[in-house]
């Protein structure tokens, strides 16, 4: 014979998002970067390093 699910004492849980994490924006001290400045400083560090290793 097939067994019957349980069913919880609460009744159906809420829905959660899929699982999904909401992370929301907060006005905090301190530096803001752009992410154009990130990828504009990273490429310019490698480059640097790259320089640095080819001349040395």
């Amino acid at each position: 014979m097939a067994k019957t699910k349980r069913e919880s004492v609460g009744g159906a849980l809420p829905p959660t998002g899929a699982g999904l994490i909401r992370y929301f924006d907060e006005d905090t001290q301190g530096i803001k970067i752009g992410p154009k400045l990130v990828v504009i400083a990273s490429a310019a560090i490698a480059v640097i390093f790259i320089i640095l290793h080819v001349t040395a």
